[in-house]
């Protein structure tokens, strides 16, 4: 009888709503139905509305995923960033580079031909062994992962084995092959102030061959961990799972130190500045428009930057170094040259033009602003353009190179560090902003405004890494890194 009653009393329920329309009020009347049975047990409702309510708390407590930092941008040290996941049950440290140039996240795995044994970074490699893990499992032809690896042409498949497989060829030579696996990735979320340690089953590369300069020890890491936009990478399988944004910001420390933030998330700063990608993109391609030294604005055509199949601008962390296409490169050395006072001296050296100064080069070298998309300006500073020959040498050299033939721009580290970066995926643009990254930074796990943490420079990873006994990497010798560059280059001719 009560239950009935209830039922009767919330079976119409009128609502007026007013609304202003040619000045007239209109009411809306909404009716709720018995159900045909009158009999519903609360205890379903109960559970739909458990089920509803958990969707709700999926979609709304997207949480910030942080990655530690190590590396460094000069070629002279280190030459490259990377950061380190945690993969398998149980769980098993892999150091990867950061790539935003590439989609896909793959490991050195046990049966691998050629993967280096050690490396030159001082870092333990490891190598992932399918049959170790209690969770892993092989990706076959017919998995929908599978499906969208061979629509961005990051997977094949061969019809003998049914099994989901890679074969990636770069330019210089070197190149790894494998096949896809699911298993869990263990990382650090900050949610309300509070850090925890979760997990999710991820889509990877085991990497069973690796050639070329790949199976070099000088720089060695565990793999290459690619935050592309396609469905393959990470930061896209964890936003469709509802556990990470998708958006993902970093600051990477340009001292010899190195390290830095890395999160999925957005860095909250009130000076970021957001030019749009260029849709349908393999990479993260942004239009430049123009570039200017000590304000003057350089006489190139617009057309040497526009996008098309053999053009473009790209951020790519996966690049030491930055190259302008071969139109823009001759005008942006000469004007820096022309703009340098007289008591510096011009120096050739392999090729390319250095400069022989005792003064700081801050004081001596010209502003240099890339004027993008959306009224967007990248303020490059002395240091952002120039690498030092030697610690111990007066000699400072373009560290923009030029890429015979080729009228691909790249920025790699040698601009991004020092900067906040953010790549806003769900809004399709990408936004920076100078910055000391030695410094804390406020994350956001949605973007625009919204809740927002605190996040210092490795300190989440720091605080609570699963494994100890990590290593630092340590003085190497100068090995310029070109894996990535000549596979852009070869997907932008390609696509």
């Amino acid at each position: 009888m009560a239950r009935d009653f209830l039922l009767y009393v919330v079976a119409v329920l009128t609502v007026v709503v007013v609304v202003v329309v040619s000045g007239s009020p209109a009411t809306l009347t909404l009716e709720r139905a018995f159900p045909s049975n009158h009999g519903v047990e609360l205890s379903h409702l109960r559970a739909r509305d458990i089920f509803r309510h958990r969707r709700m708390l999926q979609s709304s407590n997207v949480s910030i995923v942080d990655f530690s930092v190590q590396g460094t941008f000069n070629p002279y040290e280190v030459g490259l960033y990377f950061t380190k996941v945690l993969l398998g049950t149980p769980p098993v440290e892999f150091y990867v580079q950061i790539d935003t140039g590439s989609d896909v996240l793959w490991v050195s795995c046990s049966s691998c031909n050629g993967c280096p044994q050690t490396s030159g970074l001082k870092i333990q490699l490891n190598f992932f062994d399918p049959r170790s893990s209690s969770t892993s499992s092989v990706i076959s032809c017919s998995d929908k992962s599978c499906y969208s690896g061979v629509q961005s042409s990051d997977a094949s498949c061969s019809s003998q084995n049914n099994q989901c497989s890679y074969n990636f060829q770069y330019g210089d030579g070197s190149g790894t092959s494998g096949y896809y696996v699911s298993d869990y990735m263990h990382f650090n979320t900050l949610f309300d102030g509070s850090v925890s340690t979760n997990s999710s089953t991820v889509v990877f590369g085991c990497s069973n061959q690796q050639t070329g300069d790949l199976t070099k020890s000088d720089r060695a890491v565990d793999g290459i961990f690619g935050f592309g936009q396609q469905d393959m990478s990470v930061i896209s399988q964890l936003s469709s799972k509802g556990i990470a944004p998708r958006v993902f910001s970093h600051c990477l420390k340009g001292d010899n130190s190195g390290g830095g933030i890395l999160v999925l998330g957005e860095i909250v700063e009130p000076n970021i500045v957001y030019t749009p990608l260029v849709p349908s993109q393999p990479h993260y391609n942004i239009n430049l428009l123009s570039i200017a030294v000590n304000g003057k604005t350089l006489q190139i055509d617009s057309s040497v930057f526009a996008t098309s199949n053999n053009r473009g601008t790209i951020i790519d962390s996966g690049t030491t170094l930055a190259y302008l296409a071969e139109e823009a490169y001759d005008p942006f050395v000469n004007a820096i040259t022309a703009a340098i006072p007289q008591s510096v001296s011009t120096v050739t050296s392999q090729g390319n033009q250095c400069y022989l100064t005792t003064s700081s080069v801050n004081d001596v070298f010209p502003q240099v602003n890339l004027n993008f998309d959306g009224g967007a300006t990248m303020v490059l500073g002395p240091l952002d353009y120039l690498i030092q020959q030697s610690s111990t040498a007066p000699i400072w050299c373009i560290g923009f190179q030029k890429i015979q033939g080729q009228g691909v721009t790249i920025l790699g580290d040698l601009v991004l560090k020092d900067k906040i970066f953010v790549y806003d995926l769900a809004g399709q643009r990408i936004g920076w902003v100078n910055y000391d990254c030695s410094l804390p930074v406020n994350v956001s796990a949605t973007t625009g405004a919204g809740r927002s943490e605190s996040v210092n420079a490795g300190d989440l990873s720091g605080s609570t890494s699963l494994l100890d006994g990590l290593h630092k990497p340590t003085k190497m010798g100068f090995l310029a890194f070109f894996l990535h560059i000549t596979l852009i280059c070869c997907c932008v001719f390609i696509s």
